[in-house]
């Protein structure tokens, strides 16, 4: 079972913006009155298309989807929260905590790609919004594939029984815990205080209080042979828990992150990832500033297998 994709599913933002339903729980997110709306878009398509040309110059395979222009969804270039493409031909859908976010799920998308790749099951959870219950993807999971375990930090995003859900169906097992910012409030998404890799986790204990349950994850980390690098709380605000490892067709992998997350690192922690893998990283600082969101959040990853492969 592979830890890392070659192919991208990314999606070109037609009305990205500040969201003020996402933001009831994202202390990531800030509406900076210094741009209007228009120029927030435009920045943002810019950001994009940059964050694909350098994916691309590295040999990644990045599947790119327009955004439909109505309904309006100022998230959309966060696919990775509502979708998730297993290796196993198994497709996820996902509960989203913001009404408007649940107009992402396009099943157009999952259609085109069905004629690239392999589809063989889909398992819908979004069925639970009517519950109020949420599991927001590969934010809310973070998924070490080869060991089937599933990391989640508690948030009103990432409800436990959908976890136990997601656990049995895909035969995961769970290690949940709390993770909390400087103020004490919930992280939102786990995949802004944790990323992990083939033989690496980048990940801010900080934000783990208990220390009962960063014992479990020093554990767990060291059991499955990866190596930790530590980030600060303040590096994981500039998003540099928000990375993804990728790998192209010729086996080269990169650890993509944006501009903010890789000038936040010290010299030491970017020689500790050079010894697992390569640094990408674009400028993305519209996308975070507005969006609450980086680099990781902007990628869902194809684990399907090509047709005819």
């Amino acid at each position: 079972m592979k830890q890392i994709a070659s192919h991208l599913l990314m999606v070109r933002p037609v009305s990205f913006g500040y969201n003020e339903e996402t933001a009831t729980n994202n202390a990531f997110q800030v509406n900076d009155p210094s741009l209007d709306p228009q120029q927030v878009r435009q920045k943002a398509v810019k950001e994009f298309d940059e964050m694909v040309h350098r994916l691309r110059d590295a040999g990644i395979n990045v599947h790119v989807v327009d955004d439909s222009v109505s309904p309006t969804k100022p998230d959309a270039v966060f696919p990775n929260n509502w979708v998730t493409f297993h290796e196993d031909g198994t497709v996820v859908t996902y509960p989203m905590h913001a009404p408007s976010r649940r107009l992402e799920r396009r099943e157009d998308i999952i259609e085109a790609l069905g004629k690239r790749f392999l589809v063989q099951q889909r398992i819908h959870l979004e069925k639970a919004e009517g519950e109020e219950r949420f599991l927001e993807g590969t934010g809310s999971l973070i998924l070490d594939r080869p060991n089937r375990i599933a990391y989640a930090c508690r948030s009103p995003r990432t409800d436990e029984q959908l976890l136990d859900t997601f656990c049995k169906r895909m035969d995961y097992q769970k290690i949940m815990f709390t993770a909390v910012d400087a103020d004490g409030k919930q992280i939102y998404h786990t995949n802004v205080m944790m990323a992990l890799g083939e033989t690496l986790v980048v990940i801010c204990l900080d934000a783990v209080p208990d220390a009962g349950e960063r014992k479990v994850l020093r554990e767990r980390f060291a059991n499955t042979d990866k190596a930790v690098i530590e980030i600060s709380l303040p590096q994981m605000m500039q998003f540099a828990g928000n990375m993804l490892q990728v790998a192209n067709a010729k086996g080269d992998t990169f650890l993509v992150m944006s501009e903010q997350a890789y000038q936040s690192l010290s010299e030491e922690q970017l020689e500790q990832i050079k010894t697992h893998t390569m640094p990408l990283h674009s400028p993305l600082d519209t996308i975070e500033r507005y969006g609450g969101g980086s680099a990781r959040c902007m990628m869902a990853e194809i684990f399907l297998k090509e047709r005819g492969a």
